[in-house]
């Protein structure tokens, strides 16, 4: 079975790494690990991983070297000193970091004679592997395609577009979606825990809700691509005076109300740039700089 599977390469053996070359010795891919302290190679080694010496022995190991550290600096301080193997091979990178850090390492790369991928991690360690975790990548199409069976045994493999930078970019922008509904549904589940529900009770409405929220997203991307916001549902105006109930409530009840005054602020602002009587999404207005407008 290894004999038709790709030769692949972990470097960093932290909790996703680890995560990282378990699925692919799951799919029978022949996997190669290194980590700065060896000893976090032994549960993966007694499944069939082969552990290198040193970072030029891991690179050398196969045509497909997946890297994942804590940071940029410790991808080039790990790198860098073996960068002659990369000519030839692929490196991905899903290390987390700047859309800026990804286009420099890819030209870094392409300057060693690699082909580059920078990739970024939609999932938790426990969720690597399922094919409904997304794993986007920017990069070369082609190199996503060359390499898809081993991209897949990881999660579902999203290419993002040629441009290095962009799995960085959406990175940033859907954990910035995660922590603001994470925090709202805690806001939420503040108030309503306050009386008599409970987080469990709220929870299951609260998803409920979201596919509605969801329809929202849909309705008022084409808005924000035309930079045209039709009040046809509910104007900003309207939000603005709901949002008064919301703080009015949790202030009743001791609940911090940093997260809603700060909306209500960012509504008062696209009021007051004339986009009162205009859909929500034209608080997208006040959110760009003057030149993204």
């Amino acid at each position: 079975m290894h004999s038709e599977r790709e030769a692949v390469t972990v470097i960093g053996l932290g909790s996703m790494g680890s995560a990282l070359a378990a699925a692919l010795l799951d799919r029978g891919h022949p996997t190669t690990v290194w980590n700065r302290s060896p000893e976090k190679a032994a549960p993966l080694t007694a499944r069939g991983a082969r552990l290198a010496a040193t970072p030029a022995e891991a690179l050398a190991a196969g045509s497909l070297v997946i890297v994942c550290v804590l940071d940029y600096e410790a991808v080039h301080t790990i790198l860098d000193p073996a960068a002659a193997e990369l000519t030839g091979r692929t490196l991905v990178n899903v290390t987390s970091g700047s859309p800026e850090q990804a286009r420099r390492t890819a030209e870094w790369a392409a300057a060693h004679g690699a082909r580059y991928l920078d990739g970024a991690i939609m999932t938790t360690p426990p969720g690597v592997g399922s094919p409904e975790m997304m794993f986007l990548y920017s990069g070369s199409p082609d190199v996503v395609a060359d390499h898809r069976p081993a991209l897949t045994a990881l999660g579902d493999p999203l290419h993002m577009g040629a441009d290095p930078g962009l799995a960085a970019l959406y990175d940033a922008g859907l954990l910035g979606l995660m922590w603001s509904a994470l925090t709202g549904w805690l806001h939420g589940t503040a108030l309503v825990t306050a009386e008599d529900a409970t987080a469990t009770d709220f929870t299951r409405i609260a998803v409920r809700w979201l596919t509605a929220v969801a329809g929202f997203f849909t309705t008022y991307a084409p808005q924000v691509d035309a930079g045209r916001y039709p009040g046809d549902d509910a104007t900003v105006d309207v939000q603005i005076a709901a949002i008064d109930h919301l703080r009015h409530a949790a202030a009743a009840r001791g609940i911090d109300n940093a997260l809603p005054d700060l909306l209500k602020s960012v509504m008062e602002r696209a009021a007051k740039a004339g986009h009162g009587r205009d859909s929500y999404a034209s608080v997208i207005e006040v959110l760009r700089s003057p030149q993204a407008r």
